[in-house]
């Protein structure tokens, strides 16, 4: 879960069949993704994530399609905003969360609070 320990955090680590924008590694075709539908917020099951050739969906709530090649760009249904993309980063052979790339659903803000 990022940026928070919440059910709306939920994220995926997926090691993709193709290189994909944002993706790291030697190959760039590891990426993760926040996997609520960013139209209703329906979680995407492991069976609608096709990492072979970088799909996601069709959504299980209204049918969304989001490439995970393209920074989780909607290919097609409802939703209209992109699948949030977690952003990663490489430390040795450590793979580290560093941000996120879109509103997750569910947040006005994505941002991590500093702690009090």
């Amino acid at each position: 879960r990022f940026p928070w320990d919440h059910d709306n955090c939920e994220s995926v680590l997926l090691q993709l069949g193709v290189p994909a924008a944002g993706g790291i590694g030697p190959h760039q075709n590891i990426v993760a993704f926040n996997t609520l539908c960013t139209h209703m917020g329906w979680p995407l099951a492991n069976d609608q994530l096709n990492a072979k050739v970088g799909m996601a969906g069709p959504c299980s709530g209204h049918w969304t399609t989001f490439d995970l090649t393209r920074y989780g760009m909607v290919v097609s249904g409802h939703a209209t905003q992109s699948l949030p993309q977690i952003v990663l980063r490489l430390d040795g052979d450590d793979i580290l969360a560093s941000g996120v790339l879109g509103l997750m659903y569910g947040f006005h803000d994505n941002r991590v609070k500093p702690s009090e």
